[in-house]
């Protein structure tokens, strides 16, 4: 009898787990192209309209100063592929860099081919060892739009993404700011896409979750396995629930002022999972999200296989359980009693126990829906459901590699368990 109500609960759960997740991932698509967010109209990004605030301040009278001078500097390539009536809007896109010479100079060739819209690239030098600074004055040099800032020397008290991206967005000058990675590769339409959408949602925010090369099907099963997993918060952004929220560090598009009224990265100064947090205080602002799935419209840099993305992962993970090891310990017993029952199952005989397979099965069907939305091939799909409590492991080796250090190591730089707990972002 026991394990009957074992298998049967199993097969409970992982049916419920299917069933939810075909239902969260109604809302949780690819962000619409420019031809279905104009409807056949000319390509226009809109402009900030009529304003009723006071006169600006110093500082606003500085930021436009900025824009003009810009504008000024190089207002061909400032205005993109807009005729000279459009009255765009400025994007201001801000990177946090350390030790890139791989893939910085693509990245911000990337973001200056931006299409429809007019782009300045704040890049922030966060102590760079290798060759970065070199390629960013190079790249400064040959464009206006390019501007770039070093920090030598990192504050008390702060991550130095957290930090670079303060200075970044100090500096910027736009009606929007865009926070991306150092290693993403834009597509040259997505940020028009993403302010069209914006304006048609009377959005705040909009994001993207990072997309990845093309690696192994493992590396590909992880990726759907991982988007299954956040399909309840693109749901919920989506459909304005009151408590949710969501952010990704490939592309996070703040409108300026929301992101001042909010606190922006002063109020993250010491949170590992600032680009999720920020999507948390601009919810808290009352401000509105929008979420997509990436894909190769914010292509990152990411571990193409398992083992890389578990390595990654290990600054992450127990910082999304918010540094609370009775949730780790939960989610490993829950996740082996779970995966172990579905395995152990079909080789009973008994029709609980391979219900309870079969049930494991059917994770294969969200993660299919989600292969076909990024064009791959089911075959990831059929992975995925195996992927999964490759997960858990990836959260327990994070919590123990955490706390057996006695913090994260990050970027070169070392912060401590104690200092992120107090300064986490909850």
């Amino acid at each position: 009898m026991w394990h009957t109500l074992l298998f049967g609960g199993t097969a409970s759960v992982f049916l419920a787990m299917t069933c939810a997740g075909l239902f969260h991932l109604r809302w949780a698509r690819r962000l619409p192209s420019l031809a279905k967010l104009n409807a056949g109209k000319p390509i226009l990004v809109p402009s900030p309209g009529p304003s009723s605030t006071p006169a600006p301040s110093g500082e606003e009278r500085t930021r436009e100063g900025a824009r003009e001078h810009l504008a000024l500097q190089c207002p061909a390539a400032g205005r993109g592929n807009l005729p000279p009536s459009a009255g765009a809007v400025l994007c201001s896109v801000v990177l946090a860099a350390r030790d890139e010479e791989a893939r910085i100079e693509s990245t911000v060739r990337h973001l200056l081919a931006q299409q429809f819209v007019p782009v300045e690239v704040m890049v922030v030098d966060d102590r760079s060892k290798d060759r970065t600074n070199e390629i960013l004055q190079r790249l400064a040099n040959a464009d206006a739009r390019v501007t770039v800032k070093r920090v030598e020397v990192l504050p008390e008290g702060w991550l130095g993404k957290c930090h670079a991206c303060h200075l970044g967005a100090a500096a910027a000058t736009g009606d929007w700011i865009l926070f991306t990675d150092a290693d993403c590769w834009l597509k040259p339409d997505v940020i028009a896409r993403a302010l069209l959408l914006a304006e048609r949602e009377r959005a705040d925010h909009v994001t993207l979750s990072p997309g990845i090369a093309p690696g192994s099907l493992g590396g590909q099963a992880w990726h759907l396995a991982f988007l299954f997993s956040l399909a309840n918060w693109f749901s919920g952004v989506n459909r304005d629930r009151p408590k949710a929220y969501l952010g990704m560090g490939a592309f996070n598009l703040v409108r300026a002022s929301s992101y001042r009224e909010c606190g922006g990265y002063e109020a993250l100064r010491l949170t590992v999972l600032d680009d999720v947090k920020l999507g948390l205080l601009l919810r808290r602002a009352g401000k509105r999200t929008r979420g997509f799935i990436g894909g190769d419209d914010a292509q990152c840099h990411w571990g193409v296989t398992v083992r890389a993305m578990i390595k990654i992962m290990e600054k992450n993970y127990f910082a999304a359980a918010n540094y609370w090891m009775s949730a780790v310990v939960g989610a490993a017993i829950g996740g082996t009693l779970l995966w172990g029952s579905a395995l152990v199952g079909p080789f009973t005989g008994s029709v609980a126990g391979i219900a309870a397979g079969a049930a494991l099965l059917s994770l294969s069907l969200p993660a299919g829906v989600l292969a076909r939305r990024l064009g791959w091939s089911f075959r990831a799909a059929a992975m995925a459901p195996f992927i999964y409590p490759l997960l858990i492991y990836a959260l327990l080796n994070s919590a123990v590699v955490t706390l057996r250090q006695g913090g994260v190591r990050w970027r070169n730089t070392f912060y401590r368990l104690d200092a992120l707990r107090a300064g986490n972002v909850r």
